[in-house]
Order: C-alpha cells, then sequence, then structure tokens
C-alpha cells in the first residue's frame, strides 16, 4: 500500500490500472482479494486440495476449481506462488525453487488439515501444472511429502521454447540505469486485476528452470524403476497453445506414463469448413497421427466437431493402447467467431465476471469486461497491444472441464469409502 497505491497519482489515463486504490479494477474492492492465498472451507470435509496457479497470474485463476471442488467436500488451499499477486518487479528477483517450496508448505498445509487418511489432490494450471508435476515426482522419492492420490492439469507447462533460455543474458548489464529495461520482454499497462501484463526476463528463464529439471527428473526416475509410481493425472490442453509448447506435455511425459489411469484431454481447433483455408494444415495432420497411435499408455480424449459442416462438438476417446474410438456428443459448441481454445482460456468459466462471455452480475466488479472485448479499429493506437485484448479469456466448453473433475472426485471418494473396514 506504501510503495505502489499510495504513489498513483489519480489521472485519467490510470483509471484502469489496478493500482488505484477504489478504481474499478482495483481487486481491494472485491469481498475477497483473490490475489492472496484463499482457503475454501466445506461443511463436513471428505478430502483436501491444493491449487497452483500460473506464471504472471494469482489464485484467482484456480477460483472456479476451487469452488467445484469445496462442492465435492473437499478442503481447499489456493496458494499464492512467491512474487506473484504484488507488483510485476516481483518477478525479477524470484527463482523457481521458492515456488517448489512454497508448494511443499501448502501441500503439508492441506494434509494437517485433513488428515492422513482422506484423499488428497493438486490442481496446477500452466506454470503450476509444473509444479504440480515436481511436486508429485519429488514425494516419489520423499517420505516427508504427502503423496498426492491424483493430479488435475490445465495448460500445463511441462514444455517452452529453448529461447527462453536467452532470457539469463540480460543479467550481465541490467544492474547499469541504461540497460534497467532489458529486464523485460515487454512492459504494458497493469489494467488486469489478477494478472500481471508486464513479463520480466527473469520469470520465462524461472520457468524454463523448472520445466528442464522436471524432465530431467522424470527420466532419472524412469532408470531407477520409481515412476511407475506416479499418481493419476487428468489434463486439459488447448490444441492451439502460444504460451507452452503442448507437444512437450505429451512427449517428455504422458507417453512415458507407466500406468494405465491417467488421461489427456485436448481442445482441438475449430475444424468447420468456413476456416479450413485458414489452418495451416499441419495442426490437422499433428493431432490425426496422434489419435492413430495404439501404443499411447493412457486414455485419450479429442473434444472436437462432430462434422466440418457443424460447429457442434463431441468427444472421441480412446482407452489405452487401442485403435477403438468412442464417439459421443457433447450438446455443445462453437461460438461464432472463434477458431480455438488458448492457453489462457481453459481453466475459466464463460460465467467469469472478469474474463467470461456473460455480462457480469458480481456486485464487485463494475470494470472492464476483458472476456467481452471485441475491439475494432486501426492499430497502433490502443495503450495496450490487440493481442492481449481479442485472445479468448474463457472456456465455452468449461462445462465438459466441470463434469470431468466432479466424476474424477467421485471415484476418488467412492475408492476410498471401499478401503474402509
Amino acid at each position: 500500500k506504501e510503495k505502489v497505491y499510495d504513489r498513483v497519482e489519480p489521472a485519467d489515463d490510470l483509471i484502469f490500472s489496478r493500482y488505484r486504490s477504489g478504481g474499478p479494477q482495483d481487486p481491494e474492492r472485491w469481498q475477497r482479494n483473490w490475489n492472496r492465498t484463499f482457503e475454501l472451507v466445506p461443511k463436513s470435509i471428505l478430502g483436501g486440495a491444493l491449487l497452483l496457479h500460473g506464471l504472471t497470474d494469482s489464485p484467482y485463476s484456480m477460483r472456479r476449481i476451487g469452488e467445484i471442488l469445496q462442492a465435492k467436500g473437499f478442503y481447499v488451499l489456493g496458494l499464492r506462488l512467491p512474487a506473484h499477486g504484488t507488483v510485476p518487479q516481483a518477478l525479477t528477483q524470484v527463482h523457481w525453487k521458492d515456488w517448489v517450496a512454497a508448494s511443499r508448505i501448502g501441500a503439508r498445509h492441506v494434509r494437517e488439515r485433513i488428515g492422513k487418511d482422506r484423499p488428497f489432490v493438486i490442481a496446477g494450471y500452466s506454470n503450476g501444472g509444473a509444479l504440480t508435476v515436481k511436486y508429485a515426482l519429488d514425494a516419489l522419492s520423499d517420505a516427508s511429502l504427502p503423496r498426492p492420490d491424483g493430479l488435475l492439469l490445465f495448460s500445463p507447462e511441462i514444455g517452452i521454447s529453448p529461447i527462453a533460455f536467452m532470457a539469463n543474458w540480460h543479467k550481465l548489464f541490467s544492474f547499469l540505469p541504461y540497460f534497467a529495461k532489458s529486464k523485460w520482454w515487454s512492459i504494458q499497462p497493469e489494467y488486469d486485476p489478477f494478472k500481471y501484463n508486464s513479463f520480466p526476463k527473469n520469470a520465462v528463464q524461472q520457468a524454463h528452470g523448472l520445466t528442464v529439471t522436471l524432465q530431467n527428473q522424470i527420466n532419472k526416475l524412469r532408470k531407477v524403476g520409481s515412476f511407475a509410481g506416479f499418481p493419476p493425472v487428468l489434463t486439459f490442453l488447448s490444441r492451439k497453445d502460444a504460451t507452452v509448447v503442448g507437444a512437450a506435455t505429451i512427449r517428455h511425459f504422458y507417453n512415458r506414463l507407466e500406468n494405465s489411469n491417467s488421461e489427456l484431454v485436448v481442445f482441438d481447433i475449430n475444424r468447420i469448413d468456413q476456416l479450413a483455408a485458414w489452418i495451416p494444415a499441419a495442426y490437422n495432420e499433428r493431432l490425426d497421427q496422434l489419435i492413430a497411435r495404439t501404443d499411447l499408455p493412457y486414455r485419450l480424449t479429442v473434444v472436437t466437431n462432430v462434422a466440418t459442416d457443424s460447429r457442434f462438438v463431441a468427444q472421441r476417446t480412446k482407452a489405452p493402447r487401442s485403435s477403438t474410438i468412442d464417439s459421443t456428443a457433447l450438446g455443445v459448441s462453437w461460438p461464432l467467431g472463434v477458431f480455438s481454445l488458448s492457453h489462457v482460456a481453459i481453466p475459466f468459466s464463460p460465467n467469469d465476471p472478469v474474463y467470461g462471455a456473460a455480462e457480469s452480475t458480481h456486485s464487485a466488479y463494475d470494470g472492464i469486461p476483458l472476456g467481452r472485448l471485441q475491439p475494432r479499429g486501426e492499430n497502433d493506437l490502443l495503450t495496450v497491444p490487440l493481442n492481449q485484448l481479442i485472445r479468448l479469456r474463457h472456456n465455452p466448453f468449461f462445462t465438459y472441464i466441470e463434469q470431468r473433475v466432479m466424476a474424477e472426485i467421485d471415484e476418488m471418494l467412492e475408492g476410498d469409502r471401499s478401503t474402509l473396514p
């Protein structure tokens, strides 16, 4: 408050700054500031969940997932990871080991809160997905860490572009005032109440270091025969993802699983005929090759158009090491004008008051409807990049995710009850 809020002048061009006290984007106007660690406690605790958000995000990104788990009787801890929920500058000084340490504290707290026998899950989004996998890997060889009974991943960051390693070069000169801006990939107006828009290079470097470490750790555990104990994992990702390398999730993680209790759900691009000429053929070929494989050690589900002349979608599912595809219509369709999901869309409902498609009825939010913006006009006029404003911010198929998560928890609870005397 003293170092940021009290120093922001109430100028007209800063009316939508998240740091303008009392302004429409001020997260403190909400009943709960979702930039901070939160707890959701059910009337009767049947299990526990640790939620880990993404890079530059805040616990808000896991809010709806937490509410779903709470409704199923799970005590929920939505953890604020170090250097998040404050100011972007904090990410210039953080190390990925700080995030790992925080996730361990959170996991131990959840286990203590729910007791030793109730099921425990970890859910992670983006960089939080990488931390979720890292924690589960560590727990295989560290008896002091509570073992999760299952993982839920949303757009997990298992791999990012190798160019991220080059972000480290800025340390050579950034201590000099003239080169201070070299610490940043981009510096943007901070109008989003629950996510940084500015991006320090150190954040990219730390994310890259985390992904390299967990990939090496998977290889090491496979060699010593410990990876077979990895818990079941359910993952949701978009076929097109401009933030993380989706192929790395398949190649470096899913293809190496040694149990058949995991599932990968891929939201395909919109394959309707009218868009076909605008989309590179490679996006069809790569997914088709994956679907054609009969050696996959996990269940594969693809959510895609029922036909190329329809916007409605179906789930097409293959059991592990199978060639048989079961197709079920989901009764939902691609919205007009939407050609794919995005990295940032996966965990957000269309009803989300900030990022959703519907008009907000949330009493504490009368700010920018970030999920409903459809800017039209000339380039280079607005103070923020157009790609920030037009990127899809919510998942039109979120009800499917909700149903799958609830079914996963029901199965876990049923299995827990079956072990009772």
